[in-house]
């Protein structure tokens, strides 16, 4: 179905234009016959507050992803909507809903588990100094934009052509208001307006723009892509708490590889991990950060569960390691102590870039300390470690850092083994290490008397 959209496009681009991130004051509107979205493919919830919205005589629109992704024949986590309708409207229409916000509401209409997240169409102030609703740093970042406007303001204050597309469900139309659908058919990735101007409006953009590539397979168009080099430096700016949760984004998704090339080649993730970057740049390998990102993906098609701690363990691994050699010979400290006393510093430094919540640090460092324990497997340690919280995670990472090249003299092997082992072969394995294995009295043995005479 995608494919005969994708077709139909070719009649269309001639009359498109020079549609490159710019809106015409009218959409162009897309038939029924002439798409390919279907409703059975639109979340029964999403039906619900759009027919409700409608017929209270607002109007309300699929819009963003969810259409794109409808589109290019996905099938979309999520259904977003936006309307004419203010928050206070759409919270009175909805008993199943919640207002959400302090710089600009929105509301979360709970279907169980599912949300459907409702938006004002929102407007694009252009006299900062003068407009009470909308506050712009000296870098040209907007701190706040609390301004409600027109379906086509809405739809131009987007980031991506391919998210300016609207969705009726009235008469089945799709509104193309920035030449969107002829990204589509090219598979390109571009900025409504001037990029300089909305990367310094937001800089997370920018992440944006690889995330959507590396998710989509599309390619960024040149004009997007230019000019982020050069403005990555603006991230440096954006809240820590704020640029974690866009990690997680980046590299939960399933692309995280194709992710991490893409950042490397934009200059984007020396902002988000400098350390790593630093002590990669240096010299310090990155094997099992690539190698961590592939099993995520492998695991995220899989539909199994992934971890942030492991993944910021691995695109932490650099920089513990330069920070660990370093505390060892400048310090003198036995390695277990240095490792320790690196993890914290690793931690500290990169909090300043991508805050790490204690529920995610914690595990982490758990995750490289037991890196050094997992090699003591002498008499009890080895039954004691399995039985660590954390000792899956720690074994995975250890099957990472041999897949990425590391040398651990078999270690991954070993372990594997012993998992598996039964009682006797446990203590053969024990006592091929030296001394280990060897079954002991349970007396403890009594220390001579002293003599006082």
């Amino acid at each position: 179905m995608a494919r005969r959209f994708l077709e139909r496009v070719q009649n269309w681009l001639s009359q498109l234009g020079g549609q490159n991130g710019t809106a015409p004051h009218e959409p162009r509107i897309i038939s029924r016959d002439e798409h390919n979205i279907s409703r059975q493919n639109i979340s029964e919830s999403a039906k619900k507050v759009l027919h409700r919205l409608n017929r209270s005589g607002h109007e309300a629109y699929l819009v963003g992803g969810g259409v794109r992704d409808l589109l290019l024949d996905g099938h979309p986590k999520d259904f977003d909507i936006a309307t004419s309708a203010t928050p206070e409207q759409v919270h009175e229409l909805f008993r199943n809903s919640r207002l959400i916000g302090r710089r600009f509401k929105l509301v979360h209409v709970l279907f169980g588990r599912e949300v459907i997240e409702v938006t004002t169409f929102r407007g694009s102030p252009k006299d900062a100094d003068n407009d009470p609703h909308m506050d712009v740093n000296d870098q040209g970042r907007l701190l706040r934009d609390n301004v409600y406007g027109t379906r086509e303001e809405d739809a131009l204050r987007r980031d991506f052509t391919v998210n300016a597309l609207y969705y009726d469900i009235r008469d089945f139309t799709v509104h193309d208001y920035a030449g969107g659908v002829k990204d589509l058919h090219n598979r390109q990735l571009r900025l409504i307006g001037d990029p300089v101007t909305r990367y310094q409006e937001d800089p997370v953009r920018m992440l944006r723009a690889v995330r959507f590539a590396a998710k989509l397979d599309f390619t960024i168009a040149e004009d997007t892509a230019q000019p982020i080099r050069e403005m990555s430096y603006l991230l440096e700016d954006i809240p820590p708490a704020r640029l974690f949760e866009e990690v997680l984004k980046l590299f939960t998704a399933g692309q995280g590889e194709t992710t991490y090339g893409m950042l490397k080649r934009f200059d984007l993730f020396a902002p988000l991990f400098p350390e790593s970057a630093r002590a990669i740049a240096e010299g310090e390998p990155d094997g099992v950060i690539r190698e961590a990102l592939a099993s995520t993906d492998r695991r995220v098609r899989q539909n199994k569960p992934i971890t942030p701690y492991f993944l910021y363990a691995a695109l932490l691994w650099p920089a513990l390691q330069q920070a660990w050699r370093q505390e060892e010979a400048e310090t003198d400290q036995p390695p277990y102590q240095a490792l320790q006393q690196a993890a914290g510093e690793t931690i500290q430094n990169q909090t300043q870039a991508t805050a790490i919540p204690k529920r995610f640090s914690t595990p982490m460092r758990e995750i490289w300390e037991l890196q050094l324990r997992l090699d003591k497997r002498s008499g009890k340690r080895a039954d004691r470690l399995l039985e660590h919280p954390r000792f899956r995670a720690a074994y995975d990472f250890l099957l990472v850092r041999e897949a990425a090249g590391e040398d651990t003299q078999g270690l991954g092997a070993w372990w594997t083994e012993y998992q598996d082992a039964d009682a006797d072969r446990r203590r053969e394995m024990l006592r091929a290490l030296g001394g280990g294995g060897k079954k002991r009295s349970g007396r403890k043995r009594r220390k001579p008397a002293r003599n006082n005479s």
